[in-house]
């Protein structure tokens, strides 16, 4: 009787599920598979009309472009950074949001603002804030006398790829701090106090407890973070347009070049499927992760 209704349930899970796959499907699965199907093609509305097939002449010219490995390392570099700042300064946030104080809602609240707000509405504050001749940053440094003129921050490749990335940082980290928020609260205080009766430190009780507790919550974020930092466009976009010399150009932005400026959708999407494949790798890695993570938290409890 008992395997005949969980049978039951699991049909009606099933069920249930089979609309979302369905979405899924025609939302997700659908665009990749004709991207790889296009990507064997030369479609090239500019000059070629007729489709042709050309096999991994794609690929191969992938392969040998340097800007598309200029453009990866770019998103490399821009993923690193911001992920891991934003981890770091996320975990801060979410230790100071996780204490008892007055206004704790309130400042809640004002510390989500940021992520909250539009992208491209926040990049373009940020144009502002570091322009060379009237932005609030060189205001700033020239007035405690750190600099003698005002620094051209989105001229100069390494000094625009850092402002993207404080731009970034600014607004996706109340995104990381809520989730560890969220995986703060759920760790038991009853852990803290037999710490605290050991003669434990803050900082051990820290490594010791919240940090093996919280490790699920901290894969969850990155996982979520790595995908989202990996297809940037809008606040680059934006900011500096993948400038200046293409020191801010993510693999997004060529995409979106490749295919809408030069009309070539067979090798955009053979783009398109290569920076595919290189997310479910991230994913693949960070889910793995995850479950070891799970396994280590069940043992700590």
């Amino acid at each position: 009787m008992v395997d005949y209704v969980r049978a039951q349930e699991r049909r009606t899970g099933w069920f249930l599920t089979i609309p979302a796959l369905l979405v899924l499907a025609l939302v997700f699965a659908y665009p990749i598979l004709r991207a790889f199907w296009q990507s064997f093609f030369t479609i090239n509305l500019g000059n070629q009309l007729t489709p042709a097939f050309n096999g991994l002449g794609n690929y191969i010219r992938m392969a040998q472009d340097g800007r598309f490995w200029n453009t990866l390392w770019n998103t490399t570099i821009f993923t690193v950074a911001t992920v891991s700042l934003e981890l770091v300064l996320g975990m801060g946030i979410a230790l100071v949001l996780n204490q008892s104080f007055k206004g704790r809602g309130i400042v809640r609240t004002i510390a989500i603002l940021p992520w909250a707000l539009p992208t491209a509405l926040i990049a373009l504050a940020w144009t502002w804030i570091f322009n060379d001749q009237y932005g609030v940053v060189n205001d700033l440094l020239l007035r405690l006398g750190l600099i003698s003129t005002g620094i051209n921050w989105l001229g100069d490749p390494t000094l625009a790829m850092i402002s993207v990335i404080i731009a970034d940082v600014w607004k996706t980290t109340p995104f990381i701090s809520i989730l560890l928020l969220a995986g703060l609260q759920s760790i038991p205080g009853d852990l803290y106090e037999a710490q605290a009766i050991d003669g434990a430190s803050p900082w051990q009780s820290f490594r010791q407890v919240t940090l093996p507790l919280l490790l699920p919550q901290i894969v969850i974020a990155l996982l979520f973070r790595l995908a989202q930092a990996f297809g940037i466009f809008d606040l680059i976009s934006v900011m500096t347009g993948g400038g200046p010399g293409g020191g801010t150009e993510t693999v997004s932005l060529y995409i979106y070049s490749t295919v809408m400026r030069y009309l070539d959708f067979g090798y955009g999407a053979a783009l398109v499927v290569v920076t595919f494949l290189l997310l479910v790798l991230v994913v693949a890695i960070a889910t793995f992760f995850l479950n070891r993570s799970r396994k280590r938290a069940s043992g700590a409890v």
